[in-house]
């Protein structure tokens, strides 16, 4: 039972010590958790284009691979890049495909600020085709002048494209020539010798390109000026389609065709969760960083159309890969490690120099109650030093007795109870002093007497 007492006011000392730094750790989680990330939605929506297109076929590979991480990917097809850009704006969307030169000026650019969507980087090229009918040969658009051009529809990405280079080449954009078909129906408008030529966006597999790559009479424009372009518009690039790559047997194209290619654009809003940007852009690495017709593996993702800027995860990840907890745990264990590491660091830096001190603390708790003792004892031991007047031994006999019984009741932790013996050590040494001073008075009192 003693020893369970003992114990109890061990730990009752120690918990007058801990609670002030119970208390200031208390309020270190409460300002750090203001820092900390919000949980990342666990579904996000992404606005892709057709549902025959290879935007939507990429978003449903990514679906694919977040899905496997507990995030759903809800698709949204759409009519192009500008409409997904509105829902961007519009917050229907946290993610979009966007063509590559449908924003004329890079965001930022002259001194303005960044707008409120950011870049995850491009995916994959896509080679703009200018098909056209007849002779003679064109390596210029300039020569398509006065001609039927089917552009693409209103809103579109490819329509945006397909007039600024035609403004490049003095062709007025509101032409009456310029006609809003695309995909098939500008296909078979073409082959039917109802327009003359037709701008289409799209990868080399697509089964409009296929089509018209073995119509006969259908030429493709091979750009003569292709490097000029690079220059006047720098989110284009100059690919090439190799002599015969379409058909050996037929030998087409019967020459290498210089074409221009745009690309497809991973656009975010930017207050997409950190966490998702970084899942985002390692799904894109496992479904486009493969190699392609045009492209060499591991050559995309990668930040070419400077259109919208640069997220900063997106810029961490080309730096560095995937963030370092995301590579070793899954993807929600990483995510919580990362929220608690807020809260944690900072603690931690407070507890440190709390925790050094503590013990010194605890301690002096305990010896403060041994020193107000002291202190009493002091001062009787002094009175009696400086006014010796035996009328008044009964009194600091009193006050000793005083002091030793609350010495007594004085409950302290085992480890420091040799204080404690060592104060009645020193309470005894006042009492015998007090007894000698005692004695020597009856002394001199009975000497007098014999006197």
């Amino acid at each position: 039972m003693e020893r369970l007492r003992a114990r109890l006011v061990a730990l009752r000392f120690m918990l007058a010590t801990a609670w002030p730094i119970i208390l200031i750790t208390a309020v270190g989680l409460v300002v750090a958790y203001q820092f900390v990330a919000p949980e990342p939605p666990r579904r996000i929506t992404i606005s892709t284009g057709s549902e025959a297109g290879a935007y939507h076929a990429y978003a449903q590979r990514y679906a694919a691979i977040l899905a496997s991480k507990g995030i759903t990917l809800d698709i949204r097809t759409s009519a192009g890049s500008h409409e997904n850009i509105r829902r961007l704006e519009n917050g229907e969307a946290e993610v979009a495909f966007v063509q590559g030169g449908v924003v004329a000026r890079p965001t930022g650019e002259d001194g303005d600020e960044p707008g409120p969507l950011r870049s995850l980087g491009s995916v994959a090229y896509e080679p703009v085709w200018v098909f056209y009918r007849g002779e003679p040969r064109v390596s210029k658009l300039h020569q398509l002048d006065g001609r039927r051009i089917a552009v693409g529809e209103d809103g579109s990405g490819i329509r945006g494209l397909a007039l600024q280079l035609l403004t490049a080449n003095e062709i007025r954009s509101d032409s009456p020539n310029l006609l809003p078909l695309a995909g098939l129906g500008a296909a078979e408008a073409l082959q039917r010798g109802e327009i003359d030529a037709a701008f289409i966006v799209a990868a080399q597999e697509a089964p409009v390109v296929q089509v018209m790559l073995r119509s006969p009479g259908l030429r493709v424009v091979s750009f003569s000026q292709a490097d000029a372009y690079l220059r006047l518009f720098p989110f284009l690039s100059k690919v090439i389609l190799p002599h015969g790559v379409v058909s050996l047997v037929r030998d087409l194209p019967p020459r290498d065709t210089l074409l221009l290619a745009t690309t497809a654009n991973v656009i975010v809003r930017e207050d997409l969760h950190p966490a998702l940007a970084s899942l985002l852009l390692q799904a894109m690495t496992e479904v486009n960083g493969q190699s392609g017709f045009f492209q060499r593996a591991g050559e995309f993702p990668a930040y070419r159309d400077r259109s919208f800027a640069l997220s900063p995860e997106a810029e961490r990840f080309y730096k560095s890969g995937p963030p370092f907890l995301q590579r070793y745990l899954p993807f929600w264990l990483a995510v919580l490690v990362e929220r608690l590491f807020v809260m944690i660091l900072p603690l931690v830096m407070l507890l440190l120099p709390l925790l050094k001190f503590a013990p010194a603390i605890y301690s002096w708790r305990v010896r403060s109650k041994i020193v107000r003792c002291y202190g009493d004892l002091k001062l009787l031991e002094n009175e009696l030093r400086r006014n010796d007047d035996p009328a008044r031994h009964g009194e600091y006999a009193r006050q000793l007795q005083a002091i030793e019984e609350t010495a007594s009741r004085l409950k302290i932790p085992l480890a420091f109870s040799d204080l404690l013996y060592t104060l009645r050590e020193h309470i005894n040494l006042v009492r015998n002093e007090l007894g000698k001073l005692a004695a020597g008075n009856h002394k001199n009192e009975n000497g007098d007497e014999k006197r």
